[in-house]
C-alpha cells in the first residue's frame, strides 16, 4: 500500500461515520482512529463583578502616619542563608510518596544523600522520580502533597551541614 492509497483511505474515513479502521496485510499493519468525544468537559466559572472600593474617610482627614518596620536581626538571615533549596526541575503535580497508602519518601528531619528519591513529579501522565541534588537534613517541605508546581519552584529546604 503506497502513501496515496493511505491518504485516500484517511480521506474516506474522515467523510464517513467510522471511528476506527484496522487493516493488516503481510507487509503492513495500519490502524486509524478518529478522535472521538473523549468525555472531557470544559466548564468556565461565571464572572462576578465586584463593586468599586468605597472610601469611608472624610475628604479632609489626613492618613495616619506609617510606622517603619523594625530592622531584621542579623541572626535570622544568617540562619536561613545556609539552607539550600531543592527546586522543581519541571512543571507537574508534586507527590510525596510512590502511591496512595505508601510511606512518604522523606519527612522533615530526615537525612538525605545526593541521588536519593525525595518526591515524584507527574507531568503528562509520566511519573518522574526527583532525586536529591545534595546531602543533608530536610528542614522544611515547602509544597503540599498532590499540588501543582511550577518550573524552578522550591520544594524542600535542606541543611547541608
Amino acid at each position: 500500500m503506497d502513501t496515496r492509497e493511505i491518504q485516500k483511505l484517511i480521506d474516506f474515513i474522515s467523510k464517513s461515520d467510522l471511528n476506527e479502521v484496522n487493516i493488516e496485510t503481510a507487509e503492513l499493519k495500519l490502524q486509524i482512529k478518529r478522535n472521538v468525544d473523549s468525555g472531557i468537559r470544559y466548564v468556565t466559572a461565571p464572572v462576578i463583578d465586584s463593586p468599586a472600593p468605597v472610601s469611608y474617610l472624610p475628604e479632609h482627614t489626613a492618613p495616619a502616619p506609617v510606622k517603619e518596620a523594625a530592622p531584621e536581626t542579623e541572626s535570622a538571615p544568617a540562619a536561613s542563608s545556609k539552607l539550600v533549596e531543592i527546586k522543581a526541575p519541571m512543571i507537574g503535580t508534586f507527590y510525596r510518596s510512590g502511591g496512595p497508602g505508601k510511606p512518604n519518601f522523606v519527612e522533615v528531619g530526615d537525612d538525605v544523600q545526593a541521588g536519593k528519591v525525595i518526591c515524584i513529579l507527574e507531568a503528562m501522565k509520566l511519573f518522574n522520580e526527583i532525586e536529591a541534588e545534595i546531602s543533608g537534613k530536610i528542614v522544611k517541605i515547602l509544597v503540599d502533597d498532590a499540588t501543582p508546581v511550577e518550573y524552578d519552584q522550591p520544594l524542600f529546604l535542606v541543611d547541608p551541614s
